[in-house]
């Protein structure tokens, strides 16, 4: 047996690949010309393989991906392709969860604005003069400052996609006496914390329900663009929409409508429909409305370590001809 890897890893991970390779020959191919001749008696590949490569590859059983997304990796004649695909899903999610309650805090609280008074060494809580008096006439009065600062405990948060991400969240939204819900065609270890599970048809349900919308589904044939001007008006005029699941599934023209027509009352997103987002588009200049972050949720010094856990466990399995994990439905792209 074979495995090709393309583009090349460096000397140490590449020792720990041979090692649980063995007795598979392992070629960390230079270039695409060394992959080319070695990919046509190949069994299994890592990285990013092309048309070009799995044309000249009969003998191919098992495609790596290098990474949890498969939009841009997954091409026609893969899709067609009886080898089995694996990906790199579950390695973000607690960070990615982490990140997510760091931007419902912000809302919450206000965090982000103060960041900002305090660089402009500005004193003063948000909801103005006029709420500040009324604060200090005395307690007891529900007054603008109040309504400024959301209090978390018995708020709903809705999860769109309750995979390894949406599970994450909705554990740690529990944690601070938040209700969740959720909707996904095809839910599976599904959480206690989790209320309510309900099919993807019922997302209007759950706009309707939640002060704040994590967005954290996969960009499928079907997903794109699922939250549009329409999605907007379902939603609280109090909620915040949080995209940290793929850039396409958020029509951003339609968010900036919806915010300035007071549809909703924030967002913090994390992935765009275009990247890096234009410097002139008009969610910069949102700055109590929108947090803008730059692609940076998975971002953690544990990744790494754990992206070669799962290659060099998956590289094992295929030696062993044991079930491999992560395994793609190549149709749905997850």
């Amino acid at each position: 047996m074979k495995l090709v890897i393309h583009p090349p890893v460096e000397p140490d991970r590449l020792a720990r690949l041979a090692a649980a390779a063995a007795p598979m020959a392992v070629v960390n191919a230079a270039d695409g010309a060394e992959a080319l001749r070695h990919v046509p008696d190949a069994d299994a590949f890592f990285g990013k393989l092309t048309p070009l490569l799995l044309a000249a590859a009969p003998r191919l059983r098992w495609v790596q991906a290098p990474t949890a997304s498969l939009e841009h990796y997954l091409f026609p004649a893969l899709a067609a392709h009886p080898c089995a695909l694996t990906n790199m899903r579950g390695l973000f999610s607690d960070v990615i969860a982490d990140q997510v309650m760091g931007y419902v805090l912000c809302f919450a609280r206000n965090l982000h604005v103060y960041v900002l008074q305090s660089a402009a060494a500005k004193w003063g809580p948000v909801g103005g003069e006029a709420a500040r008096v009324a604060f200090a006439s005395g307690p007891g009065v529900v007054n603008a400052i109040d309504r400024a600062h959301r209090h978390l405990g018995g708020a709903t948060l809705g999860v769109v996609g309750l995979g390894a991400i949406g599970r994450e969240v909705a554990r740690r939204a529990a944690a601070f006496g938040m209700r969740v819900v959720a909707v996904d065609p095809r839910p599976a270890d599904v959480p206690a914390e989790v209320a309510a599970v309900w099919p993807v048809g019922e997302l209007p349900r759950l706009l309707a329900e939640s002060e704040y919308v994590v967005v954290a589904a996969p960009h499928t044939p079907r997903s794109a663009g699922m939250f549009g001007r329409e999605q907007f008006r379902q939603m609280r005029r109090d909620a915040i929409l949080i995209n940290v699941g793929r850039g396409a599934l958020v029509v951003l023209d339609d968010l900036v409508a919806a915010l300035d027509a007071g549809e909703l009352a924030g967002a913090a997103l994390d992935v765009f429909e275009t990247e890096p987002l234009p410097p002139e588009h008009p969610l910069w200049r949102m700055p109590g409305r929108a947090i803008l972050t730059p692609h940076v949720a998975g971002y953690s010094p544990l990744v790494a370590g754990r992206h070669l856990d799962v290659l060099l466990d998956n590289v094992g399995r295929f030696v062993r001809g044991e079930p491999l994990r992560n395994v793609v439905d190549k149709d749905e792209w997850y």
